[in-house]
């Protein structure tokens, strides 16, 4: 594949300068990392809703969304909505969170808004899919799109049930989210994924890395730059081509080694990495 048929996100956490559960907040100033993204060729950024409070705190909306817009960036991710299928106090917790990400969505033209799960909480399948129709509703009154990132620790952690949800949802703007790392994990079969209708396909998260049992894992660094472990790149995203799907492709990296990287150093490994990886990928 040519790299000017490619263009790649460079989402919040492959350059935040902190692994997940080390810290929220980007030690990099928003502007900087954006400025970096651009320059090494990234068509798209992330930013995860605890940064985007923060951001806001010196930056207005209309200076974010000109700051993407002089870098070129074309592509946003806004996430992490949690929450959003339950009641009580963690709802009305999330309905607060849902209320700041729609408003970002709406003034900064983001791709998606992404929701899910970390706590493998129980759930009824009828009222998820309840939710997930008002949650997709309430966002077309700003334009967003809603992408649900099923994992092995949220509540709907297989294809299957993800893709239920949706199609049982009906509605035009919500689906799924996959990653590389997900489906490694989980052991999905290509040929699932090939069957993925391409209308319920917002993202495709990439990254590359080792299990345990290989003799490549370290725990401090299961998500890696592409070439760099042993998931199967080349099956996974010819399973993402035959369904269709003409998005861009999502770099997710994290690691503690990798946080302690300079923002330039990190931003550009991760997008030369990858775009060496497509340049040499071969078409099954």
């Amino acid at each position: 594949m040519k790299k000017t048929d490619i263009d790649l996100m460079c989402l919040y956490w492959t350059t935040s300068g902190y692994a997940p559960g080390d810290g929220e907040l980007s030690r990099f100033d928003f502007k900087d990392r954006v400025e970096a993204a651009a320059n090494a060729g990234f068509k798209g950024v992330g930013i995860w809703h605890t940064e985007l409070e923060h951001i806001m705190l010196h930056r207005s909306l209309k200076e974010i969304k000109t700051i993407l817009d002089d870098n070129g960036i074309v592509y946003l991710e806004l996430e992490f909505l949690t929450d959003w299928f339950l009641d009580g106090g963690r709802k009305w917790e999330s309905d607060n969170k849902k209320k700041r990400l729609f408003e970002a969505s709406a003034a900064l033209n983001a791709k998606h808004i992404k929701i899910g799960d970390f706590y493998n909480t129980p759930y009824n399948m009828d009222k998820v899919v309840d939710s997930f129709v008002k949650l997709c509703n309430d966002a077309k009154d700003y334009g967003a799109i809603i992408g649900f990132e099923f994992m092995a620790s949220s509540m709907i952690d297989n294809l299957a049930d993800a893709l239920k949800m949706v199609k049982s949802a009906g509605v035009e703007n919500g689906g799924i989210i996959i990653d590389i790392v997900q489906a490694e994990v989980l052991k999905i079969p290509h040929e699932e994924i090939s069957a993925i209708p391409a209308e319920y396909l917002v993202c495709v998260e990439l990254n590359d890395g080792a299990l345990p049992g290989s003799p490549l894992y370290d725990p401090e660094r299961v998500r890696r730059f592409l070439g760099e472990g042993d998931f199967d790149l080349n099956g996974f995203i010819n399973a993402i081509l035959n369904t269709g799907y003409i998005g861009p492709w999502a770099l997710e990296v994290f690691s503690k080694e990798l946080a302690c990287l300079p923002l330039k150093e990190q931003t550009k490994r991760a997008f030369q990495t990858t775009i060496d990886f497509f340049e040499n990928f071969q078409r099954a």
